[in-house]
């Protein structure tokens, strides 16, 4: 009865005689529904909420839907701060989550592009006791393969060579996919001009075809159609273009043209074709309806070991081959998913935080609404009522929340699809579309139900003590809100500290890989692809030739230190090993022969790259094509094999003790495949002995080497004007690249973990505010009787650091869970790193000080005879 005769009061008195008796029944019935339901739990309240929404008419339904949505946008209105707040805070949560689920949708979730892509795998074998597997055939075990499976209904071939198209106005090199007849009908892509490839492409003398890629029609021929039936020139043949094939993931390879198998020179060449150790054709299979991969990977395996036994020379002594098939989505996913997965975790982090700050904010403004919400039990409205006011609230704060989040994530599509292409072809299916979007919509609905739940739960207590106290800005927060605050704040460190944590790990990675020495000096260095036209250069002297022509051409340059030539560019990946011998020490059975990687290069490559020679000599004039055979090693490799001699003097074979190569040199180690691989064993042989068909030249330059290409692709013309250039690069860039993937990744980390401490902080911040407003007459008694400013200040500050510092608490703890998952990712930093996670602990609690500050220092600075005399 104190609480009716508190809403008594609240009425104008020529009101209460007449409303009074109707106000008392109806407050009879509500006082006794909300004492039976405060031990009703959030479960509970839902169960009322739905049962209330299924038992109204949807005439009725709309009306309360309506009415509900005007008054929370009126409240919106009349708060423009917390409105603002919330959906800031709500769209960097949803926008990230959504950003980064676009792309583990893309990559990881879609059923492949392809007709029967659940069905599509990818071949390769082993051979023991080498354990190197490799996706490579030879066109007789293709055939093999082909002729006796009982698993696939397909077998199709692949391999990629680099060509040079002439017929336009400059002579363009082009990335060229020599495949089956049937390659695209095997995976279901049809052209999108044109025709397909057909059996009779594949015959002997059949006329050359080409398939465009899209990418490639695009940006050479500006998507013209008509350049279907256009001829032009390329291996000394006119090739006809027959279709444009639309855009599709191009697995393994990225290629300009597609041509059948036997338009290619080498693939048609007869000594390959019978040619059982000639292993140079990638094979993708599709499984029969109803066959599964292990039972595919057996039938294949059985027919590879029956190979072996047939043809022992073909396979090393003494191994067991065997065929591994892996379907094409794992071979097309595999790199991306730990990366996409933990990115996805640190997002679904921050959109946790968000949702934690705006519960927070919700319950600080329902401080301010407990008489709002007393008056409207009082004057009918059940709990149910109330709690589906709210939660209404809270969805139109998340919708907008969602629609700025989906902007935001459309920001982020163009650093997300690089970063994604460094790991998978899927990267160009990557879209903001209609799942998306809906994905966005659910994700918003989600989040104002798990960020209104909790006011709406906390807003359920004793609404006759609201009534009784008259509410009011300073009105004392019950002690189990207080407690859901202090909780919320102590979740959102604990996860901020967990996204902290990888990015600081991250961030490490990317210093150790930039510090690596890679062991040569990337300044000022240009590099260009260059690929020989194989029919017309035709042997080593021709090739030789050309190399020594153009180098000369460009070394006569002011602006140029020093030019080489070289078969592959440093940090590229794509330096291939190969097994050799080493003089006086035989090869013995099952054991695997040593390993090394080759490179080809110029004499004065040491010099252009500032590769430093330890021991001998490098190459020079007289190692020609007519002198004995010469190599030079890197210092890996002589530790490795000589490590208690002198390597300068011996001698190795490439070729099965044939003919032998002196060692005449030893120079440093450089990083070919990564800046995070081990040093590895390196051979190198005098472009003159070993005349390449396609190589590098590197140019040292004294100025930005960017500003000589055009030039020196002038003096490529002048050698030969049928000669394009390929890629023209600085070996800067070519270093940036090599990290570009860990450096995105520790970028997008960081952002992420920015965003939740911003988050975080402001939401401690916000609770230690609301506080502090509603113990003003506390700090004004405390003044009153003695206490000094700056005991208040460090209270105030405790208060906020004990919640920080018991949230780092709990995020360390799951720290060191979570950052295991990041191990594949690190480079020369371990999981729990000390120096890491000590600075994340001194980063959070300056950031909870800071945030606290400024409410403790308004705290201290009361004046304790205007705040006695306000209460």
């Amino acid at each position: 009865m104190r609480c009716y005769r508190a809403l008594l009061r609240l009425l104008p008195f020529e009101f209460r005689g007449d409303f009074g008796g109707e106000m008392e029944a109806v407050f009879h019935k509500q006082h006794a529904d909300a004492e039976r339901g405060r031990g009703g739990g959030l479960a509970k309240l839902w169960w009322e909420t739905i049962v209330g929404i299924f038992t109204t008419a949807p005439r009725e339904h709309l009306a309360i839907l309506r009415q509900d949505a005007g008054f929370a946008l009126r409240m919106m209105r009349r708060n423009p701060g917390f409105t603002l707040a919330s959906i800031v805070t709500l769209a960097l949560g949803i926008g990230a989550t959504t950003a980064i689920f676009s792309v583990v949708h893309a990559v990881l979730l879609k059923p492949l592009p392809y007709a029967h892509g659940e069905s599509l795998v990818v071949l390769s074998q082993e051979a023991p006791p080498s354990s190197v597997s490799t996706t490579a055939f030879s066109v007789p075990e293709m055939m093999d393969l082909r002729s006796r499976n009982r698993s696939l209904d397909g077998l199709v071939e692949y391999h990629n060579m680099s060509f040079i198209l002439l017929g336009r106005a400059e002579p363009e090199r082009v990335e060229t996919g020599v495949v089956s007849w049937n390659y695209f009908d095997l995976f279901g892509v049809k052209p999108l001009l044109g025709r397909d490839f057909r059996s009779e492409d594949e015959k002997d003398g059949a006329p050359a075809v080409l398939l465009l890629g899209y990418e490639y029609w695009q940006r050479s021929f500006g998507g013209d159609p008509t350049v279907v039936g256009k001829d032009f020139k390329m291996n000394d043949k006119i090739h006809t273009v027959v279709g444009v094939l639309p855009p599709f993931p191009q697995y393994p390879d990225r290629n300009d043209v597609y041509m059948p198998s036997t338009a290619c020179p080498f693939r048609s060449n007869p000594s390959l074709v019978t040619n059982r150790n000639g292993r140079m054709v990638a094979l993708f299979g599709r499984l029969k309806s109803g066959t599964a991969v292990a039972q595919a990977q057996a039938d294949l395996t059985t027919v590879v070991a029956s190979l072996q036994r047939e043809h022992p020379d073909s396979y090393p002594a003494g191994s067991h081959a065997a065929a591994r098939t892996v379907p094409l989505r794992t071979q097309l996913t595999q790199a991306a998913k730990p990366t996409m997965l933990i990115l996805l975790m640190a997002a679904g982090f921050v959109l946790i935080i968000a949702c934690a700050s705006v519960a927070n904010l919700n319950l600080a403004r329902m401080a301010r609404r407990d008489r709002e919400l007393a008056l409207r039990a009082a004057m009918g409205a059940g709990r149910a009522r109330l709690f589906r006011q709210l939660l209404t609230e809270s969805c139109i704060l998340s919708l907008a929340g969602g629609a700025v989040g989906w902007l935001l994530a459309i920001g982020m599509m163009e650093m997300l699809t690089r970063l994604a292409g460094r790991f998978t072809a899927r990267a160009s299916e990557i879209r903001m579309d209609e799942p998306i979007l809906l994905f966005t919509i659910a994700l918003a609905f989600l989040t104002s139900l798990v960020s209104g739940s909790a006011p709406a739960l906390a807003g359920r207590g004793n609404l006759s003590g609201s009534l009784k106290e008259g509410g009011g800005i300073q009105s004392t927060l019950g002690a189990s809100r207080r407690r859901g605050q202090n909780l919320l704040i102590v979740a959102q460190f604990a996860v901020s500290f967990v996204l902290l944590i990888g990015a600081g790990l991250m961030l490490r990675t990317l210093l150790n890989l930039q510090r690596v020495d890679p062991g040569f000096r990337p300044e000022n260095v240009l590099t260009m692809d260059i690929y020989l036209d194989f029919a017309k250069y035709t042997d080593g002297p021709k090739r030789g030739n050309f190399f020594q022509s153009l180098l000369e051409k460009v070394q006569a340059q002011p602006q140029v230190i020093s030019a080489a030539v070289s078969l592959s560019v440093p940090l590229d990946q794509s330096v291939q090993a190969s097994s050799f011998q080493i003089e006086g020490q035989p090869e013995e059975a099952g054991r695997e022969a040593p390993r090394a990687d080759i490179h080809v290069v110029s004499a004065d490559y040491f010099e252009t790259l500032h590769i430093p020679v330890v021991q001998g000599r490098t190459f020079e004039l007289r190692d020609s094509a007519d002198a004995a055979g010469v190599v030079v090693v890197n210092r890996a490799l002589a530790r490795h094999r000589w490590p208690g001699g002198d390597a300068v003097g011996r001698r190795i074979s490439l070729n099965q003790g044939r003919t032998w190569r002196s060692v005449v040199g030893i120079v440093g180690d450089t990083k070919e495949n990564g800046l995070n691989q081990p040093w590895r064993d390196g051979i190198y042989l005098p472009l003159a002995q070993s005349p390449l068909l396609q190589g590098n030249l590197v140019v040292r330059t004294r100025n930005d080497p960017m500003d000589i290409a055009r030039i020196v692709v002038q003096r490529l013309y002048e050698v030969d004007p049928n000669q394009p250039a390929g890629r023209i690069r600085s070996l800067d860039t070519v270093r940036a690249d090599s990290i570009a993937a860990p450096s995105l990744t520790a970028r997008l980390l960081g952002i992420f973990a920015l965003v939740a401490l911003l988050i975080a902080g402001t939401g401690i911040g916000g609770v230690i505010a609301l506080a502090v407003s509603q113990r003003t007459h506390e700090f004004g008694v405390r003044l009153a009787v003695g206490a000094r400013p700056r005991d208040i200040l460090g209270m105030v500050l405790a208060q906020g650091l004990k919640l920080a510092l018991l949230g780092t608490g709990f995020g360390l703890l799951g720290a060191v869970a979570v950052t295991r998952v990041l191990r594949g990712l690190l480079f020369e930093v371990a999981p729990t790193d000390p120096l890491v996670f000590a600075l994340v602990i001194l980063v959070l609690s300056l950031a909870a000080i800071l945030a606290c500050f400024f409410p403790a220092r308004r705290a201290s600075s009361v004046d304790p005879m205007i705040a006695l005399h306000v209460e």
